[in-house]
C-alpha cells in the first residue's frame, strides 16, 4: 500500500460525507417549499434529494481478498456517483385556503420527512467523525515512522 493511500481514502470519504450533509441540510431547509420547479405548466413541490456514494475502483470482494493476503489490491476510497431525486410521492394535505391548493382543496407538500433527515444527518456526521479519526490515526503512524528514521 502506498504511504499516503490511507490519507487519500479518508479524504475522499470526508468529501463525500460533507456533500451528503449539505444535501440533507438542503432537504431540511425546503421542507415547506411548495413551488420548487415549474413542470408542464404548474408548480411542483420540492423533491427530496439523495446522495449515492460508491467505492472508487474495485468492489468489496477484491478488498476482502487483499485483506486475506490473496491479491495485491488496495482501496481507492469512495466517490459520489450521483445526487438523485427521491421518487416517493408528495404529501397531500387538505387546506383549501392555501394559495397552492388544487381544485379539490389539497396541497401537495414536499416528500421530505424532517425526522428521517435528522437521522440521516446524524449518520453522516458519525461517518465524518469516524473518517477524521482514521485520518488522524494514519497521520500519527506516519509521524511515528518519520521519528524512527531519526
Amino acid at each position: 500500500m502506498p504511504m499516503f493511500q490511507s490519507l487519500h481514502i479518508s479524504a475522499s470519504a470526508l468529501t463525500a460525507e460533507r456533500l451528503r450533509m449539505d444535501v440533507i441540510s438542503s432537504n431540511i431547509a425546503n421542507v415547506d417549499t411548495t413551488r420548487a420547479r415549474f413542470v408542464n405548466g404548474e408548480w411542483e413541490p420540492y423533491r427530496r434529494k439523495v446522495v449515492v456514494i460508491e467505492p472508487r475502483g474495485e468492489q468489496f470482494s477484491s478488498y476482502l481478498q487483499a485483506a486475506l493476503g490473496r491479491t495485491g489490491a488496495v482501496g481507492n476510497g469512495v466517490r459520489v456517483r450521483e445526487i438523485t431525486d427521491d421518487p416517493a410521492p408528495f404529501k397531500l394535505v387538505y387546506d383549501p385556503d392555501h394559495p397552492d391548493a388544487g381544485a379539490d382543496g389539497y396541497v401537495r407538500l414536499p416528500n421530505v420527512d424532517p425526522l428521517k433527515e435528522m437521522v440521516d444527518l446524524i449518520g453522516a456526521t458519525r461517518s465524518y467523525e469516524a473518517n477524521v479519526t482514521a485520518l488522524n490515526a494514519s497521520k500519527g503512524m506516519l509521524m511515528k515512522a518519520l521519528e524512527i528514521g531519526k
